[in-house]
């Protein structure tokens, strides 16, 4: 935790749920393999402090359980709280997470604080973000 609150998620290398500050973990029975991921930077910089100040949490958390098999209700019940805000600022952002879609991700997200964001593909996706600074398709 004196390295960054979602180190523990990390050194564990397992499917789970963080809650707290990235710190209290929750396994979850999650197997992707044979799945695809999709990291896509557009090169643009979200300050940290700006996106945490205009965090607002969600503090009623769905029912981690959904994470233990890929479902089509994850793209409405898993979120990541800080979209709302950074979205706002970076436009070009939401317009990747839904090309996503529009391409056959089964969820789609901004990771962290930003500004990457992912994919998950059931099959393999082709690169469609000629302009991305990043673009990564990586076999899980």
């Amino acid at each position: 935790l004196q390295l960054g609150s979602d180190c523990p998620f990390f050194i564990k290398n397992e499917p789970s749920f963080a809650q707290g500050r990235g710190e209290v973990l929750s396994p979850v029975g999650l197997n992707l393999k044979g799945c695809f991921i999709k990291l896509v930077n557009l090169g643009l910089h979200v300050s940290t402090a700006q996106a945490f100040s205009g965090l607002i949490p969600n503090v009623n958390v769905s029912n981690y359980q959904i994470l233990d098999e890929i479902s089509n209700v994850w793209k409405s019940e898993v979120k990541n709280d800080f979209e709302a805000s950074v979205f706002l600022k970076h436009s070009e952002l939401p317009i990747v997470k839904e090309k996503m879609y529009a391409e056959g991700a089964f969820y789609a997200s901004m990771t962290g604080s930003g500004s990457t964001v992912y994919g998950l593909y059931k099959n393999e996706p082709q690169p469609s973000f000629g302009a991305a600074l990043f673009e990564k398709i990586i076999a899980l």
